[in-house]
């Protein structure tokens, strides 16, 4: 009841801020939208009051202007006349232009742009009883005198636009039957991980659509794995700022890289299936079925597999040929000294099954569905083994000169981890996309999500501590949970008479509820002394329960008004509201009993943090006649961060306010050459964990204390890029920085404390156990600067490509060890060279060479300073032979400095697969043989801002041998329009 009474208490205190707040932005959202209605209002009670004569009949005419590579030309004015019209638009992003309103169903049509001949007027007679008129495509034809070089050797096979790096794919050759991730391994920039992963210039691409459509549920794996090779047109990677920006326009946040595959209109309507089985020794097993439904704009697809392999030798593989090794040693940017792509990992075996349906097509002519359904169902059992080094600093009383002094001392704590896990998850994931044309300026969207996810987790853990911890530490770990997830999304747009003037609302609700009780079992053996003198145990034993409901809502406004044909003002405003509800409760076990709920070893607190955003934005460069482009703007963003500590009573309540200017910059020389730079900034408030002025003892080796104290975050981030192509030469080079500096960030002290001082009953020596108690403050300093480059040279008709690559990175970071600051500077630098070789169709090798240098440096006293080095030799390639017979290959050899030789051995791992073709290459017999000379035992290094480090080696035993069976079917027609004419698309591939 005490619970129930303090938290009736406290909320009459800490709303009344809270209520303030919401009422300020309540009453000045009511009274801008009732200003923005009463205006729409009166204009049209203006226009009734003229009494017009009946309006003549009108209609929509739209259409698309390419060039001859067959894209769409940006920003190209079209004019339009009649005897009863004189109108003029330009085309949008895509090539594509619309007039509305139009009287006259006979007129004249004039299409100009800057570096193309203007097209001849031509006069246009249509049926007068069609409302929507959809002509034919226009082609412009380039000016010579206006190109800096000629192109030779065909069409461009790179162009650079907006948001969007485009390949052309029928420039890149691969064998028949290949799927879509052997051509994304030939071109330029690409790196194509063995389970699927995809990485583009250095990024990370998340996410899959199909003809600008999300594909399969948006899984990368699924897409470029099972997709023949033979569909695609273009092969598009695509800056993302989510669908509201993709419809307006309007960008707000950093973007995310999607693939987007387009098809070619001969190949975009078919029917495929893929089949696969295989076993192996040590009970490997693997099995799927893939289908799909492709026509146009509607997709349909199942995707389903089971497999039990090895973590970290091979990953999942939905290909028909089995067991080609990765791009090892090519190191990352988190400081891994002694990184494999494809091999590392923590060593155990993965047991999964997972099962998904997709469906997206029309319902009518105005209302389009896409339906996704998942399920997986995963076990782990992994293996890790680590070694760990962590500096302690401490202030002791040293005699000097007869004189007591106090001197400032660091002491290291080594720990040898061994843990073994078995961890169990369940999920089902539906997510319904309905979007509805409701006429012609009218667009809506809703989108409801379900997710329920469940986990059942055994962790078996031996930590044996020395220096100045002395202390060995085993427990087990159980934890179960739920987590049921709803969620809904509502977009509409409204599209103006003039032209790219658009007005968009979007609400969104999430509810994220989390339930879960873990059991502790954990023994403390403490030591006295360097001979392991046993001098005290302690035994934990407790019930920690967890309920955890976050809800969040946020409700978003753009509008843009064009003012020339080159530019217009934007305006972004955005209300979120995440609300927490969390309750942790302890209870001891005792002889197998849970005891009561324990008050110091409980948390039960609630907080919200309330954000809003407020953007104004001057934009230049909307059409094609300008090579200059840039926005320029500010965002307000004022905050509430409201919370109670119902155990205790306690309430905070913080408001902050940030300008952060807008800008963006990006030059254009041509479609093959551009440069562009970007500046954002971001706040972020302190979690209510670290702001609450209680301590936190659920852990009690390591108890938290907030701190009230503490101010926003503020990062300011700046990304530059600078990428050509040369078409005569195919020659491609790019250049990426990006830098962030990191104001007030919030930062952990360390500090360590006497628990308490035990005595030696037979040698009278004292001894003291101390605990670290975590403390939390602001400081300024941080930053972080890294940048890459990627040069590509392709050779003979692109039998031969050159790839040279690098990396570099440069983190300052702040940290507190018993009050004192060390600054923690991390500097890795990765280079790569790894040719592409297929001089025939029977004949392909990939050799790679790469090194991984990483020094970490502290500048407190004592601190160690570390130092790796990683030189990795790979080579994979595949070979043809009889026709019909195929041998692959992957190897890896690791040369490590800095980690000692006992815990890493320069591992050398080689898979290998030999395969055959059976029923015209649809089907496929394949033997792998994984690891083969059983040395996968490679080794992480992660070195943390407190000056230690870890690492962390994979063991696992992961030599096996597997046999497969696979078949793909297909059959693809074209996609043909009215009359038997082409489909007329957009620049995403869609077709319209």
């Amino acid at each position: 009841m005490k619970y129930y009474n303090q938290v009736n208490a406290v909320h009459l205190h800490f709303n009344s801020p809270y209520v303030r707040y919401l009422s300020l932005m309540l009453r000045a959202s009511i009274l801008f939208f009732l200003l923005l209605f009463s205006g729409l209002k009166i204009f049209a009670q203006n226009s009734n009051a003229q009494s017009p004569p009946p309006p003549l009949p009108v209609r929509e005419i739209s259409g698309i202007v390419k060039d001859s590579t067959d894209l769409g030309v940006i920003g190209a004015t079209v004019s339009l006349t009649s005897d009863k019209d004189t109108l003029k638009t330009s085309t949008n992003s895509d090539g594509i232009f619309v007039f509305k309103n139009v009287k006259s169903a006979t007129y004249i049509l004039l299409v100009q742009s800057i570096g193309y001949s203007s097209s001849k007027p031509a006069r246009y007679k249509q049926n007068d009883a069609i409302p929507r008129i959809v002509m034919d495509p226009i082609v412009l034809k380039e000016q010579k005198n206006t190109l800096n070089e000629v192109v030779i050797n065909g069409t461009p096979s790179i162009t650079y636009k907006t948001d969007t790096v485009e390949y052309k794919a029928s420039d890149y050759i691969v064998r028949a039957n290949s799927t879509v991730d052997e051509l994304l391994k030939k071109m330029e920039g690409m790196e194509v991980g063995n389970d699927g992963t995809l990485v583009h210039q250095g990024q990370n691409v998340t996410k899959a659509k199909l003809n600008g459509k999300e594909y399969q549920g948006g899984d990368i794996a699924t897409a470029i794995k099972n997709l023949p090779a033979e569909i695609v047109d273009k092969i598009q990677i695509v800056d993302d700022y989510g669908d509201q920006a993709a419809r307006t326009g309007i960008k707000d946040g950093d973007p995310e890289k999607v693939l987007n595959i387009t098809t070619r209109e001969d190949k975009s309507v078919g029917n495929m299936a893929n089949i696969f089985a295989g076993a192996g020794n040590n009970d490997r097993y693997e099995a799927g079925i893939f289908g799909t439904r492709i026509n146009k704009n509607q997709t349909i697809g199942i995707n389903a597999r089971i497999n039990n392999t090895v973590n970290g030798v091979a990953g999942s593989d939905n290909s028909s040929s089995g067991g080609g090794g990765g791009r090892g040693g090519q190191g990352n940017q988190n400081n891994n000294s002694n990184q494999s792509s494809g091999n590392s990992g923590s060593g155990g075996t993965t047991t999964s099954s997972r099962a998904s349906f997709s469906i997206r097509d029309k319902i009518g002519k105005k209302v389009e569905i896409n339906l996704n359904y998942d399920f997986s169902n995963t076990n782990v059992k992994s293996l890790n083994d680590s070694y760990s080094v962590s500096p302690t600093r401490q202030r002791i009383q040293v005699i000097k000169n007869g004189v007591p002094v106090m001197r400032d001392t660091t002491y290291y704590t080594f720990a040898n981890s061994l843990s073994q896990g078995d961890n169990m998850n369940k999920s089902h994931n539906f997510r319904a996309e309905i979007e509805m044309d409701l006429d012609s300026s009218n667009f809506l969207r809703v989108v409801p999500t379900l997710r329920y996810s469940s986990a059942n987790n055994t962790r078996f853990s031996n930590i044996q501590q020395t220096g100045f911890y002395h202390q060995n530490r085993e427990g087990t770990n159980i934890s179960k949970n739920t987590r049921p997830q709803l969620g809904a999304s509502v977009f509409y747009q409204h599209l103006f008479e003039k032209p790219r003037r658009n007005l968009s609302l979007q609400v969104d609700a999430n509810s994220n509820n989390l339930d879960q009780e873990q059991e502790q079992d954990v023994k403390i053996i403490y030591f006295l002394n360097e001979a392991e003198t046993e001098q005290r145990d302690s035994a934990v034993n407790r019930i920690v329960a967890r309920k955890n409901l976050q809800s969040n809502y946020r409700g978003s406004f753009t509008f843009a008004e064009p003012l020339t044909l080159n530019t217009q003002l934007e305006l972004n405003a955005q209300v979120n509201y995440n609300g927490y509800d969390n309750t942790a409760t302890t209870q001891n076990i005792i002889n197998g009993n849970p005891s009561g709920v324990i008050d110091s070893l409980s948390n039960i607190y609630d907080y919200s943090f309330t954000q809003g955003r407020i953007a104004l934005n001057y934009r230049y460069g909307l059409s094609n006649m300008s090579k200059v482009r840039f926005s320029l703007g500010v965002t307000a963003i004022p905050s509430l961060l409201s919370g109670t500590k119902v155990s205790l009573g306690t309430t905070t309540n913080r408001s902050s306010f940030n300008l952060v200017p807008i800008a963006r910059f990006e030059y254009l020389w041509s479609r093959q050459h551009k440069m562009s730079i970007n500046y954002s900034g971001n706040a972020v408030e302190p979690t209510f964990d670290q702001i609450q002025p209680v301590r936190d003892v659920t852990n009690p080796q390591n108890p938290i204390v907030g701190n009230p104290n503490l101010n926003a975050s503020f990062q300011h981030t700046v990304r530059a890029g600078y990428d050509n192509y040369i078409a005569n030469s195919k020659l491609n080079y790019s250049f990426n920085l990006n830098g962030s500096l990191t104001d007030n960030s919030v930062i952990r002290n360390n500090v360590q404390i006497i628990d308490q001082v035990l005595t030696d009953p037979v040698t009278s020596r004292k001894d003291t156990i101390y605990i670290t108690e975590t403390r939390f403050l602001n400081t300024n300093g941080a930053y972080k600067v890294n940048g890459n480059y990627s040069i590509s040279k392709q050779l003979s008709n692109r039998r031969y490509n050159l790839a040279l690559s690098g990396s570099a990175s440069y983190d300052h970071r702040i940290s507190m060890s018993a009050s004192q600051k060390n600054v923690n500077t991390v500097m890795t630098f990765i280079e790569r060279f790894g040719p592409r070789i297929n001089p025939n169709d029977w004949f392909e090798i990939n050799p790679n060479i790469s090194y991984n240098y990483t020094k970490s440096t502290n500048t407190l006293p004592g601190f160690r300073d570390t130092k790796t080095n990683t030189l990795a030799l790979n080579v994979d390639g595949r070979m043809y032979f009889l026709n019909t017979w195929l041998f692959g290959y992957s190897a890896s050899k690791n040369y490590v400095n800095g980690i000692d030789a006992n815990v890493t051995s320069n591992p050398f791992v080689v898979n290998a697969y030999i395969e055959k073709e059976l029923f015209n290459r649809r089907g496929r017999v394949t033997f792998q043989a994984f690891d083969i000379l059983n040395q996968n035992n490679f080794v992480s290094r992660d070195n943390s801002e407190d000056g230690g480090y870890t690492d962390t080696k994979s063991n696992a035993l992961s030599r096996y041998f597997m046999l497969r069976l696979s078949m793909r079917l297909q059959k693809w027609t074209g996609a043909q329009g009215r009359g038997g004419r082409g489909m007329m698309r957009r620049g995403d591939g869609s077709f319209m």
